[in-house]
């Protein structure tokens, strides 16, 4: 099949978990034999390349504006697949939902996906438009896609009780490479097991604020890592670091992926995880199966995620996080057992070649590969 995936900032990728999509599912589905191309945009990549593994990349113009970018470039990307011809087209991220029928503008059977992640319209930092634009999007997301895809049932709950759609629930892989280059731990002035991770984009709903409190409260040599950045978020990054600034174990080194970050991840202490809104977020899942012990911010869709392989607490009270860390850290054996149950649960319900397989299924393609042991099922659930 001729497939593109559209509405991400493109692979590879260097930003958030439609990113991480990206790059895992059209490698994956180039691998299989499909002709897979990525809609990208210009300086939110790693490398601006013409094509990666395989995957055929397109740049499309965007505006750079909090408010504007995404649905600009959704757009355009939108316009030049109409040209294209695609055999079917993945579009990610509810606010482009009015996009979902600009591939099929010149009359093309183009089969259209709309992958809607989770309730943006509850996140802090949209103003009132913000907001009713993506209330907006919810519903053109049930009516405009032959298929919404949802990567939490939670989120897929929601869209059957609030609108009566129904979704195809396909979450993602947690399933890394192992890290090969171990060099970042040097350039940070870090040792294996002497840190907490914290990974998610700095914007308030994630908490990473909440969780520079509850760890100054916590005694002792280890560091905590908070790995992030955000466009558009410049005032309350600006908050963040000066927090972070009263306690010299916290490092902030910025966004870090590819080898850096995988190694980051495999090798932390803990793995803390703050997000209020959203469906299955990639950071948790992969610590998960990297078998890191994960104490997780209580949502219900956290709760779907990490069930009992988890360490719960509330980022609206610092302190649930620090009493947990100051009885993990000390205690090595809890810390394996915490996270030999991740990585069991995150081997039996996350596995990127299972997603790809689901996603092939969804797209309209005979699966070149069926999924393994946990696969995920098919239909409805698929």
């Amino acid at each position: 099949m001729r497939v593109a995936i559209l509405g991400t900032r493109g692979v590879p990728a260097a930003y958030g978990g439609f990113e991480t999509l990206a790059e895992e599912l059209s490698v994956r589905l180039a691998r299989r034999g499909h002709d897979v191309t990525v809609y990208s945009r210009r300086g939110c990549v790693g490398e601006e390349l013409s094509s990666f593994l395989g995957v055929r990349v397109v740049f499309t113009p965007t505006i750079r504006h909090k408010y504007l970018d995404t649905v600009v470039h959704g757009v355009t990307s939108g316009l030049h697949a109409a040209a294209e011809g695609y055999d079917a087209v993945l579009v990610c991220n509810g606010a482009n939902a009015l996009t979902c029928r600009l591939p099929r503008l010149l009359g093309s059977g183009t089969r259209i996906l709309l992958n809607v992640d989770g309730l943006e319209k509850n996140r802090r930092k949209w103003n009132r438009l913000g907001k009713a634009v993506y209330a907006v999007s919810e519903r053109l997301s049930c009516v405009l896609p032959d298929v919404v895809v949802t990567d939490a049932k939670e989120i897929r709950r929601y869209y059957l009780e609030r609108y009566g759609r129904e979704s195809a629930y396909v979450p993602y892989g947690s399933d890394l490479p192992l890290p090969r280059d171990l060099s970042i731990l040097d350039r940070l002035g870090l040792e294996s097991g002497s840190y907490v991770l914290y990974v998610s984009r700095f914007e308030p709903e994630n908490n990473p604020d909440a969780v520079v409190r509850a760890f100054r409260d916590v005694p002792g040599p280890q560091r905590l890592v908070l790995v992030g950045a955000a466009p558009y978020a410049e005032t309350f990054i600006t908050r963040l670091r000066e927090e972070a600034a009263r306690d010299p174990r916290v490092v902030l080194p910025g966004a870090i992926y590819g080898d850096g970050y995988r190694a980051l991840v495999a090798l932390a202490s803990a793995y803390v995880h703050a997000t209020e809104v959203g469906g299955t977020h990639p950071a948790l899942i992969e610590a998960m199966g990297f078998g890191r012990p994960v104490l997780v911010h209580d949502t219900p869709e956290n709760r779907e995620v990490a069930g009992d392989a988890a360490l719960w607490w509330d980022a609206r009270d610092p302190a649930t996080l620090t009493r947990l860390l100051n009885t993990l850290l000390p205690d090595a054996a809890r810390r394996e057992a915490l996270g030999a149950s991740a990585l069991r649960r995150a081997r039996e319900r996350y596995r990127w070649d299972d997603v790809t397989t689901a996603y092939e299924t969804l797209l309209g393609a005979p699966p070149a590969s069926g999924p393994g042991p946990g696969g995920l099922p098919s239909g409805k659930e698929c």
